[in-house]
């Protein structure tokens, strides 16, 4: 195969739709989008409004209670961290905390802080600095030869 006998599947590629191009080309005039009315000019945004008569998600009751002041937290296994000390990614020597986590690309942002969790295992001594940590995760830990300080 040469790269000037590559091409696309047979229908994969569909030629534009001009309309608004005359009676004559059958997406004339109204260019397919029937007649009049809010629906038949850009900018449309209709997702929920029922014509002025009481929205659906407003007709049912709410249920439960949605804490506002709720922690959002990062989560993060023992054996995630093990991986990522194994990778030579983290260094076991120096503290860890959130930065460390971002820096070394096992989290993302830092949100309220991170948490870790006891699934999987770990054989370096880490020394953590974190928001919080399960019992099984401090117990592995501290078992290893390292220590857990939460915020």
């Amino acid at each position: 195969m040469k790269l000037n006998e590559l091409h696309d599947n047979e229908g994969a590629t569909h030629s534009r739709k001009r309309v608004g191009r005359g009676i004559g080309s059958g997406k004339g005039k109204t260019g397919g989008r029937g007649v009049k009315g809010q629906k038949s000019r850009s900018g449309v945004a209709l997702n929920g409004y029922e014509g002025g008569q009481m929205p659906l998600y407003r007709r049912l009751p709410k249920r439960g209670f949605v804490n506002i002041f709720a922690k959002s937290f990062n989560t993060v296994s023992l054996g995630r961290l093990q991986q990522a000390i194994d990778a030579g990614r983290l260094d076991a020597s120096k503290e860890i905390d959130v930065a460390a986590l971002i820096a070394a690309g096992i989290v993302r942002r830092p949100k309220d802080g991170v948490r870790v969790l006891g699934d999987g295992e770990i054989s370096a001594a880490l020394n953590l600095n974190v928001a919080g940590a399960s019992k099984s995760a401090v117990e592995k830990v501290e078992k290893a030869g390292g220590s857990v300080k939460t915020a």
